[in-house]
C-alpha cells in the first residue's frame, strides 16, 4: 500500500505521517504511533480496552512468535475486518479508537 492510499485511509483522523520501520510502515497521528503497515496490512494501535472492542468486530490481534524461547508475543495491533476497510464511517471511528489508545497508552508511560 503506497503512503497516499494510507493517508486518504486515516483522513477521518486528520493528518498522519507514515514513516518506515522493520519490514513496514509506522503511522503516527500529532506524534503517537497509532497504526502500522506490516505485510501489506494495516493494524490499528489498542489498549485494553480498544482490544475488546477491535475483537468483538471481528478484528486480529497481531501475535507472533519469539524465535528465541519459541513464546508467543502480543503486540498491541489488531486487524481490521474488511467490512470496515470498505466503510468510510467506520474506518473514521476505528483510527480515532486508535488513537484514543495510543493517547491512554502514552499517558500510562508518565
Amino acid at each position: 500500500m503506497d503512503d497516499e492510499a494510507i493517508r486518504e485511509m486515516f483522513d477521518g483522523l486528520g493528518a498522519v505521517e507514515i514513516r518506515r520501520m522493520f519490514s513496514g510502515k509506522g503511522i503516527y497521528h500529532r506524534g503517537l504511533i497509532v497504526a502500522i503497515l506490516l505485510y501489506d496490512e494495516i493494524m490499528l494501535k489498542g489498549d485494553e480496552e480498544t482490544g475488546r472492542f477491535y475483537e468483538a468486530a471481528g478484528g486480529t490481534r497481531w501475535v507472533y512468535e519469539n524465535k528465541r524461547t519459541k513464546q508467543p508475543v502480543r503486540m498491541p495491533y489488531w486487524s481490521l475486518p474488511a467490512d470496515i476497510v470498505d466503510d468510510r464511517d467506520q474506518l473514521a471511528e476505528w483510527t480515532r479508537l486508535a488513537y484514543e489508545s495510543a493517547m491512554r497508552v502514552e499517558a500510562a508511560k508518565r
